[in-house]
């Protein structure tokens, strides 16, 4: 029997010396260990058929991408172990931030079957229960709603949020996740079904080269610093893709940069443990043991699970051969955890050899038997809709020789896809003529177009009766008085009704609890409602949205806000890629009801007067984006979208926390409609459409231009997502036949998407007398004082010169 001396991993790889160890032709072990007692036989057994179905499944993804079946594949082939050792330490309510690997633990925890995942690789929508087709092989996740929107009990089940792709994409969710438990343990008045006294953990991996993108160091801050449960698997198989470890990690090792981390003698910053990936009896006392620490007291663990091995590379899209060399291929194939979990069942008498033999070939055949399945019911059902189209064609008359060539194409396809059944009526409708495609058909495109569309696009927002859209609309009410405040002031007395009204509430960000916001907006609220409701973060936008994430996924209602507009580009990535695809790509699975507060428009100074909206409205399709013209606007959009179920962006305006504003008696009921412009101002001779703080700009500007005898309609469209759902601004357009567009955003931004909202979408084209104007801020970001304001920025003289240009057409 041969004694193993383990590689330095903390040595370059390329500088390794090291003789790999011969691959040994009989069933000696490699690692003579005994069987702990509370290893059962018969769990480790069962421990091994999984890892090899698993590793079964993770062959036949590669195999289908490269013979063509399926597109992309990405698996957990040397990876299989310590999930399993993590399926024992996960408990009902725990949530696991999804990384892009993880099929292990699902087959473990009997949450998914090899049909499941297949059916994802496949993109098979109808079949795959994670994402509904949408989402590659590998982003898994488990139902949060049901079908109308509403909460299931989270504490009945593991938790999975949907995985994105972008690398270490998982951590600021699961900080937030694992915040979450803190709140709930922390609280007596929240909804019960989300939590179990905040006995929920936070399971986050990731893979070790992920670990050098700022998120992964920003979230590891914020855990320790916060205290949440949360445990960290770093997933080290030396290489992130081809780059080895030590051209990513100062000292080659995660667990030692991190040492600094590390909790001290009072419990400050998060425990570090070490394990080997290959190590069976290892992994299986560690997880649960620091598990069971975390869940009590809420501090947080990161685990290096090292010496991992990759047999199939990364992903398909490449091959490891390519970079390593064979002296590392020959000691992963040695060291792959599944051949020292066979060696180590052996040595410590367990299983013979045959019956490991058994197993494995029981595993290859029940993969193969699922595959098999999935695959001949994928292609039977678009089959199946390939003859109920072939049942529509002609069989004689004009243009039965184009019918029947296209019968002939799809017929020789071993894959049907809808597309491409509905690319060729397409095309036949082409070369017919519209007139010469038979009504049946012309209704089959009709409806199949759009049940295609609707299979990969439903659920971008709610389409429950939650959805803000839907939210019933209150008009404002106003005393007799028409009692004025400070807008500043009128946020307070919003704020404060609403969060003592709703315990689910919360707000937090930069300065927002013991100042109460640097434009007091919360001013008080801390003190009156606590620091659990109401508190301050670090300087870290990333983590404070993803914070926000977590709470919003398990039950709460956060607002969480970034200090000024220009800095929410810190946190684009959570925001773009998390937030706002969320629901669509679980397939209404899943909701995140968050919401961003923060201001921007106009002010002095390039990184306090952000008007640059466009990157927003072109990046967080799928969130609602709020843009009010004041403060009282601003509480009735607050209370749309507390009253409704999906995230949202709302833009306070800088420069109006001092200016007086009447304040409605309702201030804490009335509602303000999403995708609804309001008129401001009528008028005949042309409309201006803007938002925000250039509302008061233009209607300033409007009185000028009436004393010049020109009568100009003032159109706040106060959403920019969703933009004017009744199509408004067309039917004011067809009244004055001109338009002039003001927005402080840079030229060719938000301007041209509300013009091409207006003319292309509405159609408003058809109304004009002249050439559509748009006035935007300079090409030049805000410059600094009153004389960079005025030329960086649409001033009342500005709108007035471009209006009686429109106007002279």
């Amino acid at each position: 029997m041969r004694t193993y001396h383990p590689p330095e991993f903390s040595r370059p790889a390329r500088e390794q010396t090291i003789d790999p160890l011969p691959i040994p032709e009989s069933e000696l072990p490699l690692v003579a260990k005994n069987k702990p007692a509370d290893i059962s036989s018969k769990q480790a057994l069962k421990d091994y058929f999984i890892c090899r179905k698993s590793r079964e499944l993770s062959n036949i993804i590669r195999r289908d991408v490269l013979t063509g079946r399926a597109k992309f594949g990405i698996s957990d082939d040397g990876k299989e172990l310590y999930q399993i050792a993590m399926s024992r330490a996960v408990k009902n309510g725990d949530w696991r931030a999804d990384y892009y690997r993880g099929h292990t633990l699902l087959l473990a925890m009997g949450i998914a079957s090899v049909e499941d995942i297949l059916a994802q690789l496949y993109a098979d929508s109808a079949q795959d229960p994670f994402s509904s087709g949408r989402q590659m092989v590998g982003h898994h996740a488990t139902a949060t709603i049901d079908e109308n929107g509403n909460w299931l009990d989270h504490t009945k089940g593991f938790n999975i949020s949907s995985a994105t792709s972008p690398t270490a994409g998982q951590m600021a969710r699961g900080l937030g996740l694992a915040f979450a438990s803190k709140q709930y343990r922390a609280s007596k008045d929240l909804s019960k079904g989300f939590s179990n006294n905040g006995n929920e953990i936070s399971w986050v991996e990731i893979g070790d080269g992920s670990t050098s993108e700022g998120v992964f160091w920003e979230s590891m801050n914020a855990a320790g610093v916060l205290q949440v449960p949360m445990i960290t698997t770093v997933v080290d198989d030396g290489y992130g893709i081809s780059v080895p470890v030590e051209k990513q990690t100062i000292k080659g090792s995660i667990s030692k940069a991190l040492a600094g981390f590390e909790a001290d003698e009072n419990n400050q910053g998060f425990a570090i443990y070490r394990a080997k990936g290959w190590d069976y009896p290892e992994l299986l006392e560690l997880y649960p043991r620091v598990a069971a620490k975390v869940r009590e007291n809420h501090q947080p663990a990161l685990i290096h699970v090292s010496e991992l091995t990759q047999p199939n590379g990364h992903s398909t899209s490449g091959s490891h051969e390519r970079y390593k060399k064979p002296e590392r291929l020959a000691w992963e194939k040695e060291w792959d955890c599944l051949a020292q979990f066979r060696h180590w069942l052996i040595a410590t008498g367990v299983a013979e050899a045959d019956e490991l033999d058994q197993l494995e070939k029981k595993a290859k055949k029940e993969v193969m038997a699922a595959r098999k399945n999935v695959w001949d019911n994928f292609v039977g059902r678009l089959a199946a809709r390939r003859e109920q189209l072939f049942a529509l064609f002609p069989t004689n008359g004009a243009g039965n020789g184009l019918f029947e060539k296209h019968r002939e194409e799809l017929s020789q396809l071993e894959l049907p896809l809808l597309s491409e059944q509905i690319d060729a009526v397409r095309r036949l409708r082409l070369e017919l003529g519209d007139a010469g495609l038979p009504d049946t058909m012309k209704r089959w495109l009709r409806d199949t177009t759009e049940e295609l569309k609707r299979s990969v696009g439903s659920h971008l927002l709610s389409e429950t009766e939650k959805s803000p859209i839907r939210v019933p609309h209150i008009a404002p009410v106003f005393s007799e008085e028409r009692k004025k405040f400070p807008a500043f002031q009128i946020l307070q007395h919003y704020f404060d009704e609403k969060f003592t009204r709703h315990s689910d509430l919360f707000a937090f960000g930069e300065d927002v609890g013991e100042i109460g916001d640097v434009n007091q907006g919360f001013a008080g609220l801390q003190e009156k409602l606590g620091s659990l409701r109401v508190f301050d973060t670090g300087i870290r936008e990333w983590t404070i949205v993803g914070q926000a994430m977590g709470m919003a996924m398990r039950g709460m209602r956060p607002i969480a806000e970034i200090q000024y507009l220009d800095y929410i580009f810190y946190a684009m990535s959570v925001l773009t890629d998390d937030i706002a695809t969320l629901r669509w790509r679980t397939g209404g699975r899943q909701a995140c009801p968050i919401i961003i507060r923060t201001r921007g428009h106009r002010l002095e100074g390039v990184w306090h007067s952000g008007s640059y909206l466009a990157p927003l409205i072109n990046s967080l399709s799928g969130m609602h984006l709020c843009v009010p013209r004041n403060m009282v606007q601003a509480a009735g959009m607050y209370n749309t979208l507390l009253a409704g179920d999906d995230p949202a962006v709302v833009v306070e305006v800088l420069n109006g926390y001092r200016l007086y504003e009447e304040q409605p008696e309702n201030l804490a009921d009335f509602t303000v409609p999403l995708g609804v412009p309001e008129c401001l101002r009528a008028g005949t001779d042309l409309t201006i459409v803007t938002y925000g703080a250039c509302v008061t700009i233009c209607l300033k500007a409007a009185a000028l231009l009436e004393a010049r005898g020109v009568d100009a309609e003032i159109i706040d469209v106060q959403t920019l997502m969703p933009f004017d759902l009744e199509h408004r601004l067309v039917r004011h357009l067809s009244k004055t036949n001109r338009l002039l567009i003001v927005d402080e955003d840079a030229p060719g931004g938000t301007s041209a998407y509300i013009r091409q909202q207006v003319l292309e979408v509405q159609g408003g084209y058809q109304y004009l007398d002249g050439a559509v104007k748009t006035l935007t801020a300079a090409g030049h970001r805000p410059a600094y004082a009153d004389e960079g304001d005025y030329a960086s920025k649409p001033q009342v003289m500005d709108v007035v010169e471009a209006a009686l240009e429109v106007a002279a057409f």
